[in-house]
């Protein structure tokens, strides 16, 4: 864990970090409000010490300016002359705590580890909320303002979806972005992958099942359908279901109603439908694999999602977010990419989408030094 000790004071500052670098930290100093402005622009830090009496730029200019960078460490105020009103300013401010000189080193040690778990917290939090939530739908292409038009206007409603698009292009963020614009928003979002459930669970995972209607049923199950009552239900790769799950589904979306694996009792149910798929439905059809009855409920609006060679002048956009994204989870330094590296990435022809760029930009930044240059791109990409 990093730790970055701002402080005018030389003797304070190397005393300080002397401590804590025998307490196992890593510890970097600063001697001045800028210079440690400076420092946490090129390294992150999960805790910043910082003096509030320097010249120049004072321990609350510095801050504020943490604040227009969005430093999300937390940052201990320290200073010889404090008093209530002092420390209620600075906790105004951002600040997660603040100590009096002289500085007691139980003291610091208990401020560290309570920091530590409260900045362990925070990032925790945002990661769950991005799973949970969906993240927003970076590019500025003219298919992906399209969609935008498109989750704008269909989200208000109870209409059925049908999102296609190869693998890894984004559909489960265009249907997050469908529930969260929706009337239903604060309503359950359940998830199915129809390909990862075996054909024969798929019916007690959709609906659900009573006790003892198959050998290891030992309990009462309520199904997707029911859980997600209220809210929506996303139905992903759906072009794999099997055909009677196919049939039971259909049912639910023509009379809203259900009966669970094992049980003839009908159950009422309320839930806006969204399905993906990578396959080309109409042609299942032919095939006889999928039924045309329910490819023409589910299909009131079509998304297209493109893939991410129809919509390289987004790469950058991605590239970029996907940097600030990574680092953010990881604690890794934020990097420049060089013009020539991102050219390369731009050309590069991407089979898997915008799941292969993130594991790349990833990549990357594990491997490359100080800038992720185009020799980078040239040996751990291309």
């Amino acid at each position: 864990m990093k730790i970055l000790i701002i402080d005018d004071e030389r003797s304070i500052r190397n005393s300080l970090k002397e401590i804590l670098a025998d307490e196992g930290y890593d510890v970097d100093v600063a001697e001045n409000g800028a210079q440690g402005c400076t420092m946490v622009e090129k390294e992150k830090y999960s805790v910043i010490f910082c003096d509030i009496k320097m010249p120049e730029m004072d321990g609350m200019e510095v801050l504020d300016r943490f604040a227009q960078m969005g430093v999300d460490a937390a940052v201990v105020m320290i200073s010889g002359h404090g008093d209530i009103d002092t420390a209620v300013e600075c906790i105004k401010k951002g600040a997660f705590d603040f100590i009096q000189k002289p500085l007691d080193l139980n003291r610091i040690l208990i401020t560290i580890k309570n920091a530590t778990e409260k900045v362990s917290l925070v990032k925790e939090t945002k990661i769950l909320k991005k799973k949970v939530y969906g993240q927003e739908m970076i590019g500025e292409s003219a298919p992906m303002i399209h969609i935008r038009e498109m989750i704008d206007k269909v989200a208000p409603t109870d209409a059925r979806v049908l999102i296609i698009g190869s693998n890894g292009t984004g559909k489960e963020l265009v249907a997050r972005n469908l529930h969260q614009k929706s009337n239903r928003s604060t309503a359950p979002y359940v998830e199915v992958n129809c390909a990862a459930i075996p054909s024969e669970l798929i019916e007690s995972e959709l609906f659900g099942h009573e006790k003892g209607a198959f050998t290891s049923a030992i309990k009462q199950h309520k199904g997707k359908f029911e859980q997600a009552d209220g809210g929506t239900l996303f139905l992903d790769e759906i072009g794999d279901m099997s055909l009677a799950a196919q049939a039971k589904v259909l049912r639910v979306l023509q009379e809203k109603k259900l009966s669970r694996v094992g049980s003839d009792k009908d159950i009422m149910v309320d839930v806006r439908v969204l399905a993906a798929t990578n396959k080309n439905l109409k042609e299942e059809i032919e095939k006889g694999h999928f039924r045309e009855d329910l490819y023409h409920r589910l299909s009131v609006i079509v998304i297209n999602v493109p893939t991410l060679d129809d919509r390289k002048d987004d790469i950058p956009l991605l590239v970029e977010h996907f940097v600030g994204q990574i680092c953010a989870e990881t604690g890794m330094a934020v990097r420049d990419i060089d013009p020539d590296a991102m050219q390369l990435l731009v050309d590069k022809r991407w089979t898997g989408n915008i799941r292969e760029l993130r594991n790349v930009v990833e990549r990357l930044l594990i491997l490359s030094g100080e800038r992720i240059t185009a020799s980078d791109v040239k040996a751990y990409v291309l």
